[in-house]
């Protein structure tokens, strides 16, 4: 605050400081960068080159504001945020992570100043207005909750787990073949491999991994038509039918690609691609954003096949210690291969002790949620049945 009445020159850092909310936009990319470098938890959707060409043209995804943190001129936290009116229709005083089109929300926050960048955000908030913040998307024992919550509890308050799932990931410092079969067994593994000769009657099955932003933007095509050729493209929701969409993606992977940060891998038989999936990569953890499959090819289980050719890449790359699906917890395909599990859920962080707008807030919710889950339930039950074609 008195950084907002000092008549001195100021740096840009402290100009960012004297407002509780600001326009995504005005975080300078370097000092994001740094902080990614040192963030105490990885996020491959939160990095600067992501978020941003989410926020710049992604359906229903643009326009958020961050709350962020500094120790001096240094970033030391930062959170995308928007409000609950426009996360969820309910008009209470409260932020909710931004959503950044991948399935994980933990905000970076530096690993040295971890519950300090904790304890800014949360002051932030409360300088904005707020009397909850809700963190969608969390990892539920990571290291990003945990410096919340002991602030949290210094303060003699305690974070509210809304919902929460296990999702699969993957020990990517296991021997992959070792790993397979242990998930898989002998008879699965079998049959897979029976699947794959098949794959191979209409020519030699090739797996490709595109780096460089050039052959990124290559198998982006790629990936994109077998999208849209699918039940994904059926729905509505495949990225090539929006433009929006496919501005975000062309710029995100692009701008990833050239700091080695995205891969894009693709299966073949003979010239023709079956399947495509895009893979994020920060610090030692890679992240499975989404996979596209040639559904004429559906009996051979293309994307089954794509995903033992990535185990086998991430478990042979010394630079990745896990992967993270960012699946649906009951996701038919991914589960039985990726057999990790790690907790994560929607948590509710009360900003000030004894707040009964807080109950109004975690009620509107749970109302919200009773209302939405027979509808839901239908979504799921045609998503799998649409899933396992794959």
């Amino acid at each position: 605050m008195k950084d907002a009445t000092d008549t001195r020159a100021r740096s840009d850092a402290a100009a960012l400081r004297s407002h509780a909310l600001t326009p995504i936009t005005e975080i300078a990319v370097n000092p994001w960068q740094s902080l990614a470098e040192r963030a105490i938890e990885p996020n491959g959707y939160y990095l600067p080159e992501w978020e941003l060409a989410v926020n710049a043209s992604a359906q229903g995804r643009t326009d958020a504001s961050t709350l962020s943190a500094w120790n001096d001129d240094r970033l030391i936290g930062l959170m995308p945020v928007i409000s609950m009116w426009r996360a969820y229709r309910i008009p209470l005083p409260a932020l909710v992570s931004a959503h950044p089109y991948g399935t994980l929300c933990v905000p970076p926050l530096d690993r040295e100043m971890a519950k300090d960048a904790a304890a800014q955000l949360l002051r932030q908030s409360r300088n904005a207005g707020a009397h909850a913040l809700i963190l969608r998307d969390m990892a539920l024992d990571g290291a990003a909750m945990q410096s919340f919550a002991e602030v949290l509890q210094r303060d003699g308050l305690r974070p509210h787990v809304l919902h929460s799932n296990l999702r699969a990931c993957l020990d990517a410092t296991r021997n992959a073949d070792e790993l397979l079969h242990d998930a898989l067994g002998t008879k699965k593994l079998k049959e897979l491999r029976r699947l794959r000769h098949r794959l191979a009657e209409h020519g030699a099955v090739c797996f490709e991994v595109a780096r460089s932003p050039k052959d990124v933007a290559a198998a982006l095509k790629i990936f994109l038509a077998l999208e849209a050729s699918g039940w994904k493209g059926a729905r509505g929701t495949a990225l090539a039918q929006n433009d929006g969409d496919i501005s975000f993606i062309r710029r995100a992977t692009a701008a990833l690609a050239a700091s080695n940060q995205c891969e894009i891998v693709t299966l073949r038989t003979g010239d023709t691609p079956v399947a495509a999936g895009i893979v994020l990569r920060h610090q030692d953890r890679a992240f499975f954003f989404k996979i596209g499959v040639d559904e004429r090819f559906a009996k051979t289980s293309p994307g089954v096949q794509l995903t033992l050719e990535l185990t086998r890449h991430l478990c042979a790359d010394p630079a990745i210690a896990s992967a993270d699906s960012t699946a649906s917890p009951d996701h038919p395909m991914i589960n039985p291969i990726w057999r990790g599990r790690f907790a994560i859920g929607d948590v509710l962080i009360p900003l000030r002790s004894g707040d009964p707008v807080v109950a109004m807030i975690r009620t509107a919710l749970s109302l919200r949620k009773l209302a939405r889950e027979p509808a839901r339930q239908v979504v799921q039950f045609i998503r799998k049945r649409r899933q396992r074609s794959a």
